[in-house]
């Protein structure tokens, strides 16, 4: 994905369809239009998943909280969103197994029958689900339960087993993104709309500026479609300043642990907190994520960050399902997420659906997916992209549900060993650059091949290659040190400490690869640092030492 050839191209051409917002929908529908045949811009303010599509809990899932408030109200519209959950999650990670896996759920409960309960739920849910690749649940006792999570509280009963999915929502979102590119669409982040053109009540440009430069200029297309998530209605009164708001924010969070909080690769769903949701503690890499929360949020100006009362509520609600409850020292890290919640008449976010719509508005001409979730992106692209062909009257069936996204066609983890063999790096190395970029691996191994000072790693305490930083920046479209550290590789969601001390490494190979300044690459490094800084503070966190390196 080359930025420089794209804006021009989205300078010069005209397009069938520009899609705005590269987050999982965005980029989703952008890869269903390419495969279509259509003329694809995809554009998005920042960098690909550089918001909600980044910060998830990580899960593909049909949504176990959704089945049990289905049955208990007899809501068939939850019941239906369960079922399209479980039928995409086999898709998805069917067409990316390298950034896609299953993962093992333990439900610790503390009765008879609560356990009884829970069996019932989650055997009902693996029924729903039908046959996929994913193991079928079962009920254990409590040795049984420790012997696969020993850090567990023994004060349990037993505990339920059930599977669900795992991925790397922005490794995800950027495959989708790059995929699409091959596929013909002009891919270009950090292209914020500010404004359309109208011709006859329709819309016929997007004045859109270059986030890095200022520079202003127009994308010429037959139909937009506003995938901005929590960001919809932004986008839809710049269209139509008499729209009606349609969403309704709600925030998310997560704090990070220790991987030796569970010590295990087994994730725990704790069913019961303080205020109804599910919270979920899950191994990712190294750590333990922990969450999530959900509570309204106001101000899409800020970006949304861990706060202390969220921390306490997180540490609280984990605390009675582990055998030594972790403590505010142990966090490492944390991370905030914005749902795009569809208004509704129901007062609390915590019902309201995440179903999707593909809304037209007839004033403009503006095609807009409101609402959904991650696992249901491709469905949510499909209709959206149906939308589309009917408005183009060109009709073209959507592929996407059969097709491999970049590095993920005859992906197999075994294949680490010949990249060892041919490249001769370190075994954690090459095992991490194929969960990472899969059959693409090897294109990665042969920069460092190719140039020796960008054959080590950048520090001893994790698998990232120097290689790595160039390769991202040539054919992964990053120009900033966080699209490296936050979302190429996911070091900012673990370990903000680490971040922190190795910005400066990536800013310095970067520099060399996009010709920064001296003043720019310092300025790379003190704002990025200066934003860390400012997470820990508004945790109410405190390390050994500043988060801010020396400069």
């Amino acid at each position: 994905m080359n930025r420089k050839i794209n804006q021009e191209r989205l300078r010069q051409e005209s397009f069938d369809v520009c899609i705005i917002g590269a987050g999982a929908s965005g980029a989703g529908a952008a890869l269903d239009a390419a495969l279509r045949g259509y003329r694809v811009a995809l554009i998005d303010r920042g960098d690909f998943a550089s918001e909600t599509s980044s910060r998830s809990t990580k899960l593909i899932h049909g949504g176990v909280r959704y089945l049990e408030q289905a049955i208990k109200k007899l809501d068939l519209a939850q019941l239906r969103q369960v079922s399209h959950g479980l039928a995409e999650r086999r898709t998805v990670i069917r067409n990316a197994p390298h950034l896609a896996h299953p993962l093992a759920i333990l439900t610790p409960v503390f009765s008879w029958f609560e356990g009884l309960y829970m069996t019932i739920g989650l055997t009902l849910y693996d029924l729903i689900a039908g046959h996929d690749s994913l193991p079928k649940g079962s009920w254990l006792n409590r040795a049984e339960a420790l012997a696969k999570s020993p850090m567990l509280t023994g004060q349990m009963h037993s505990a339920v087993l059930y599977y669900d999915g795992q991925f790397n929502d922005a490794r995800y979102a950027l495959a989708l993104a790059h995929s699409a590119s091959e596929a013909g669409a002009a891919v270009v982040n950090y292209t914020a709309v500010t404004g359309f053109t109208q011709e006859s009540g329709r819309l016929k440009t997007a004045i859109v500026q270059d986030q890095l430069t200022s520079e202003t200029s127009e994308i010429r297309a037959r139909i937009f479609l506003n995938c901005t998530g929590p960001y919809a209605d932004s986008v839809r009164l710049l269209a139509n300043s008499a729209a009606e708001e349609r969403i309704r924010p709600s925030k998310g969070v997560h704090i990070v642990l220790p991987r030796e909080t569970l010590a295990s690769d087994y994730a725990i769903l704790i069913p019961k907190t303080a205020d109804g949701r599910v919270v979920f503690a899950i191994p990712f890499g190294d750590k333990v994520f922990v969450g999530t929360t959900d509570n309204d949020y106001e101000n899409l100006n800020q970006e949304p960050i861990l706060e202390p009362d969220e921390v306490d509520y997180l540490l609280e609600t984990v605390k009675p399902y582990l055998a030594n409850a972790p403590h505010r020292s142990d966090i490492q890290a944390g991370f905030g997420g914005i749902r795009p919640l569809i208004v509704s008449s129901r007062a609390d976010t915590k019902t309201l659906l995440r179903d999707h719509e593909v809304e037209y508005d007839p004033e403009s001409g503006l095609l807009s997916l409101l609402g959904g979730k991650w696992t249901t992106y491709r469905v949510m692209a499909q209709d959206a992209i149906d939308r589309v062909a009917e408005l183009l009257s060109k009709p073209v069936r959507s592929s996407t549900e059969t097709h491999y996204l970049v590095g993920g066609e005859n992906y197999r983890f075994e294949d680490w060993q010949l990249v060892q063999t041919n490249y001769g790096l370190p075994a954690d190395v090459c095992k991490h650059l194929m969960r990472t970029y899969g059959t693409r691996a090897q294109n990665v191994a042969k920069l460092a091949e190719q140039y020796p000072q960008l054959a080590s790693k950048l520090t001893d305490s994790q698998p990232f290659l120097k290689a790595e930083i160039v390769y991202q920046v040539r054919e992964e479209m990053a120009v900033t040190v966080r699209d490296v550290l936050a979302r190429r590789w996911r070091l900012e969601l673990s370990n903000w400490q680490l971040t922190a001390e190795l910005a400066p490494k990536v800013a310095e190979l970067m520099a060399t690869e996009l010709g920064w300044s001296e003043a720019h690459q310092a300025e790379q490094i003190r704002s990025y640092q200066q934003l860390l800084e400012t997470f820990v503070k508004q945790a109410g966190l405190s390390f050994e030492q500043s988060v801010m390196a020396p400069i």
